[in-house]
């Protein structure tokens, strides 16, 4: 995980529900394999302004937007690898800049020190980011479940997230890998991560299930939920949770 620092893809998000996941993991047999890792719980902690400015205007679907995150894999420690991601998205092409800390050096960092290690020019970027939103805050904890798949050879990947929850309080990364459900029971995202155009077997895989591209951020999700809630439900635009009753 440590070597891939600096990543430039498309990415394409699908909704799934237990049947369709089924049918793509029998379509994927002698195309892709699970990745070394297997089954991985990840956490992602996303970072905003007091006022969501970064999560607002997400939601707002622009040609060019950004966002801050602090990932681990399963439950962090103080030592443990942690990865600073800074995600930029323009023109349907995704820039994926991170580098590896300890949770100690992260806090130092988002205070304001020099305290990463690493590239040179990642961490100048995450200083930048920093220093131009200035008051970036711990806003949002999403975890989930995901199998990652990738080809025997060639650039592409595919990875299957299970059970996405999220919390809004208790915003650690050492606590617990529990939190609120963001889609109902047996939904699951499917995200294809490729460099180039998607291949044929794929896209036939898909049309046979049935699976439709579709526009789903999480942190996105979580924020209008929340919103709503908050406004005693006057807020229309807040999706329901696909698949609930």
């Amino acid at each position: 995980m440590e070597a891939i620092k600096v990543m430039k893809r498309y990415e394409l998000k699908y909704l799934m529900d237990k049947k369709q996941t089924a049918a793509l993991r029998k379509a994927l047999k002698g195309h892709m394999q699970i990745d070394a890792y297997g089954l991985t719980t990840i956490a992602s902690l996303y970072y905003d302004t007091p006022d969501a400015r970064l999560v607002r205007a997400s939601l707002e679907k622009p040609e060019y937007k950004e966002k801050l995150r602090l990932r681990s894999y399963g439950l962090a420690t103080e030592s443990s690898p942690v990865y600073l991601e800074l995600k930029r998205k323009a023109e349907g092409i995704v820039y994926k800049r991170r580098i590896e800390a300890t949770l100690p050096q992260v806090q130092a960092f988002m205070a304001g020190t020099d305290a990463l290690a690493g590239d040179a020019q990642i961490r100048k970027e995450l200083a930048y980011f920093r220093d131009f939103y200035q008051n970036l805050e711990p806003a949002c904890l999403v975890l989930y479940d995901r199998r990652a798949y990738c080809e025997r050879e060639g650039d592409l990947r595919l990875t299957i997230d299970e059970r996405p929850r999220y919390r809004m309080e208790d915003l650690s990364l050492t606590h617990s890998l529990e939190g609120i459900p963001l889609l109902g029971e047996g939904w699951c995202i499917l995200e294809i991560k490729v460099q180039g155009a998607m291949p044929l077997w794929l896209s036939a895989a898909l049309s046979q299930a049935e699976i439709y591209k579709t526009s789903f951020s999480k942190y996105g999700e979580a924020f209008q939920r929340e919103a709503l809630k908050e406004n005693n439900g006057l807020i229309m635009t807040a999706p329901k949770i696909i698949g609930a009753a």
